[in-house]
């Protein structure tokens, strides 16, 4: 059972239908990409996830359990929201004591998470003295405190200046590779494609896309691999008996279409051709966004 469950999740607000029967799964391990235009349905998706609006038709769990069920639902899941609020007269530090006494998380989690984030010299200051990077920072402590075994983060860059992104790039992958699932909701495409693992588009409440970021990528038929060797001809005889099909360059070189480099370079390999390049050729990930919802992101 996946950390993360969503089968057949519609919410309805009214006459809006806001999500249309989404169903995907959120693995441990791995960081993945929520993305979508404005008014796709992605806050409402989160919303019902974490019990703040419940689901018209289908379910939103960690484990097979509604957040609302969960024991202390601190310790298995962090969350920040667009919205995260802070007392302005309370220090950084007393603000996460409160939370660890009502979350019942042990009182050390405090200096532990105010490392992480890089807040403990700020620590002791009023939040109303904190930038909008800083508060950022506070608001992913707060999600850190209960060392959850799942982490939703929505719009996680906001605020933060080029330091802070790329240090938010590594807290991602460092939270992974402990094991954590994390969902990462954002409209930066260029920051989100250098930080998942696995990608989930929705547009207009409904699923357009969903996979491995090189699936996304790779569009329809999946990766491409671009080639270039001392003999074209030979290699693109030697593909096409393999039953790949193949798009000379004008520059020199193949396109090998739905083929993965590693498996080309086995072929030419077979067939004594010498290479001298070798790589996937992908879309990015605006070009992938585009092809799968016909809308563009606003910057």
């Amino acid at each position: 059972m996946a950390p993360v469950e969503i089968r057949g999740l519609s919410k309805r607000f009214r006459n809006v239908l806001a999500v249309n029967d989404l169903s995907f799964d959120i693995e441990a391990g791995r960081v993945t990409g929520f993305l979508g235009p404005n008014g796709a349905g992605k806050s409402t998706t989160l919303r019902a996830l974490l019990g703040l609006v419940h689901p018209t038709v289908g379910t939103a769990t960690f484990g097979g359990v509604r957040y609302e069920d969960l024991d202390r639902p601190s310790a298995t899941v962090g969350a920040v929201l667009e919205d995260a609020s802070f007392h302005p007269g309370r220090t950084g530090r007393n603000h996460l004591r409160v939370l660890a006494v009502t979350g019942q998380h042990p009182p050390e989690r405090v200096d532990v998470v105010l490392e992480a984030v890089g807040l403990t010299a700020a620590a002791d200051r009023p939040v109303k003295g904190y930038s909008m990077g800083m508060r950022q920072r506070l608001a992913i402590s707060a999600a850190l405190l209960g060392d959850p075994e799942v982490l939703i983060l929505d719009e996680p860059t906001n605020g933060l200046d080029p330091p802070g992104i790329a240090w938010m790039r590594g807290m991602l992958r460092e939270q992974a590779s402990r094991g954590r699932a994390v969902l990462v909701s954002s409209h930066l495409l260029a920051e989100v494609a250098q930080s998942v693992d696995d990608v989930v588009v929705i547009a207009k409440g409904h699923m357009r896309g969903h996979g491995t970021l090189e699936q996304v990528l790779g569009g329809d038929e999946g990766p491409a691999t671009e080639v270039r060797s001392q003999d074209d001809t030979r290699l693109a005889a030697a593909l096409q008996d393999a039953g790949h099909p193949v798009t000379p360059l004008a520059a020199g070189g193949l396109i090998v279409p739905g083929v993965a480099p590693k498996e080309v370079g086995v072929i030419a390999h077979d067939a004594g051709v010498y290479l001298v390049g070798l790589g996937q050729q992908t879309r990015s990930l605006e070009q992938a966004f585009f092809a799968l919802t016909g809308e563009e992101l606003a910057a």
